[in-house]
């Protein structure tokens, strides 16, 4: 199948040999999402997507990115108005936090939320940049569907891939059900489960190999592939890339 503008994203990330090609979209998709928020087109300064970021605001990782990318203007206009509107509205809601009595047949689990805890732990829920790139992302689950039902050399490039990570593992699985009928699910199925077998196995060596050459026994010994063992099996449990450098402006 001919390439279209939607598909080359996703077929780049499988060309590129990563442990995990949505980790590889992902992080595309991610650091153009704080370009967009801190770089060179000053977003920050329109109206509009200052009232969207002070609306959000942002999760731990992403205002640690904000901090790492550098523009300190940038970061210091959007945290002022950002602040200032999340602590006015946790003040505003002191007022309605009822102090509440624990039952003795109440569950450690049941919700003991008052005003306060419920509004923190809702915007803890939203984040700017996460809701920024997501929608494309999710674009992109759906492509590797059509290509998969579609194109011929996309299955062939899923079958010698790395196949995925186990986050994006449980994303595609999930989304099988409502994207494919059950013969195409089968075949998905069956290759992903090849992928996972092999791939498992190799970084359960990587990572061994990478122990033993802690051991007198194997100092002199070849490191093989074990080298960067470390990074690739965190990526490969719960997706990103723990051995990226700081992103800074391009």
């Amino acid at each position: 199948m001919k390439e279209k503008l939607y598909t080359i994203p996703l077929n780049d990330a499988f060309n590129a040999d990563d442990e995990c090609p949505f980790c590889y979209v992902e992080r595309s998709l991610e650091q153009n999402a704080i370009d967009f928020v801190l770089g060179p087109g000053a977003s920050y300064m329109e109206s509009d997507i200052r009232e969207a970021t002070d609306n959000a605001g942002f999760c731990r990782h992403h205002l640690k990115m904000m901090y790492d990318y550098g523009n300190s203007l940038g970061n210091g206009l959007i945290l002022k108005t950002h602040f200032k509107k999340i602590s006015q509205s946790i003040l505003d809601r002191f007022s309605k936090a009822e102090p509440k009595k624990q039952s003795l047949f109440s569950s450690k689990s049941s919700s003991s939320d008052n005003a306060v805890s419920a509004f923190i732990k809702e915007s803890e829920k939203h984040c700017y940049v996460c809701e920024y790139y997501m929608d494309t992302y999710e674009r992109y689950i759906d492509t590797f569907f059509h290509l998969f039902k579609n194109d011929h050399d996309f299955v062939k490039k899923l079958e010698n891939s790395k196949g995925f990570c186990i986050h994006h593992l449980g994303e595609v699985m999930q989304k099988a059900s409502s994207a494919l009928n059950v013969q195409k699910q089968k075949e998905l199925f069956d290759i992903l489960n090849r992928l996972c077998a092999d791939n498992f196995s190799r970084i359960e060596e990587d990572i061994s190999w990478f122990c033993d050459k802690f051991d007198y026994r194997y100092k002199d010994a070849d490191w093989k592939n074990s080298k960067d063992a470390i990074p690739r099996t965190m990526q490969k449990i719960t997706g990103g890339y723990p051995s990226d450098d700081v992103y800074k402006p391009r």
